[in-house]
């Protein structure tokens, strides 16, 4: 992307995150080493913890071949891939041409998939591409509370689409992609949380994650309140579920993780850093593309902070990713990333979110 950070050291894909130093200014010294491509900001669910369902975010559209290509081929050293922003990626025809594309460059591509449209032929078409990671954000344990949190009843869909995934793996010894499943922590769920890892369990999947809820300080939608989160709240019956799944998990053979690169108890722990935000690495190594091109800072922003415009770091359709990488606007959201006074959709978050 530039010629002044050159060629790229080889970066751990699933810790691309710790890939920069402490010394950290307004002007990034080295290129981006994940991309986050909104592949498409539709979505066929209306979940309540997701700003989409109340609100038109941007105009509806899929990120385009030409506009995917124009981001990429700026990077040509990429790590890390992921291609999901707001909506469902695989509502996109050219998604496989897109991993296909990524893979060819060697880089390391994942998505997360409501599963509602997981069919045998676009599973195989998927095994295809060498996809490395597919997420499966199912969020609940049952039916009616999958409705409730998600919005339409695709509960069942989802589980015989996943496990019809992975028998065609196991059946044809295919390892990638890794299939994980994820679940929003909620007051609503956190008593779901064991029958969550047997679901796993029952379905072939290996690997289950829980993500904390991210919502609007001041101004809640849906379900995304600060009463329905987990992080920081948790009471002793709430820790009893978490500590029973947990040891559920361990006796299955289960890795029971959180995102951000850490386990659940972590995740959810309180922090004792005064200033949380300042330990952000994202500005530094990732850059997120809307599917209408405009870059954000991160994939958080959205369910932080109402109006993209407050946060808005650049166009691609308009601008070179080097210019947005150290223009004004990135250079003014570091320095700010590093004060007193973070960015609003920062003050909230912190180091673990998702990755």
């Amino acid at each position: 992307m530039s010629a002044r950070a050159g060629a790229r050291t080889a970066v751990d894909p699933g810790r691309y995150h710790e890939s920069v130093d402490d010394a950290l200014g307004p002007v990034a010294t080295s290129d981006p080493v994940c991309l986050y491509l909104e592949t498409t900001n539709r979505c066929n669910l209306l979940c309540t913890t997701c700003p989409r369902t109340y609100a038109d975010l941007e105009p509806a559209a899929d990120m385009s071949w030409e506009l995917f290509t124009r981001i990429v081929d700026q990077v040509p050293n990429i790590a890390r891939v992921v291609l999901h922003g707001v909506g469902e990626p695989m509502l996109v025809k050219a998604l496989p041409r897109m991993v296909r594309h990524l893979k060819a460059r060697g880089a390391y591509v994942l998505f997360n998939t409501n599963g509602t449209v997981l069919t045998p032929r676009r599973g195989r078409e998927l095994c295809d591409t060498g996809l490395d990671e597919l997420r499966v954000s199912l969020d609940a344990a049952d039916a009616r509370t999958f409705a409730i949190v998600r919005g339409k009843d695709y509960f069942h869909r989802i589980v015989r689409n996943v496990r019809a995934f992975t028998e065609m793996q196991r059946r044809e010894g295919l390892a990638l992609p890794r299939v994980s499943l994820w679940l929003t922590g909620l007051k609503e769920t956190i008593a779901q949380l064991s029958d969550f890892v047997r679901i796993a369990r029952d379905v072939g999947v290996g690997e289950v994650y829980l993500q904390r809820l991210v919502y609007f300080d001041g101004d809640a939608i849906g379900m995304a309140r600060p009463d329905q989160a987990l992080f920081e709240r948790l009471t002793r019956d709430e820790q009893q579920h978490l500590d029973a799944a947990t040891e559920l998990a361990r006796s299955l053979g289960i890795a029971f993780k959180a995102s951000g690169a850490t386990e659940p108890g972590e995740s959810l722990a309180r922090k004792e850093e005064s200033s949380p935000w300042s330990l952000c690495r994202r500005p530094w190594t990732v850059m997120y593309f809307t599917a209408n091109g405009r870059a954000l800072p991160c994939c958080i922003a959205p369910f932080s902070q109402r109006g993209y415009e407050n946060y808005t770091l650049g166009d691609a359709t308009q601008a070179a990713l080097r210019d947005i990488w150290n223009g004004p606007a990135y250079q003014r959201f570091r320095a700010a990333l590093h004060s007193d006074a973070p960015p609003k959709s920062c003050a909230s978050c912190g180091l673990r979110w998702s990755l």
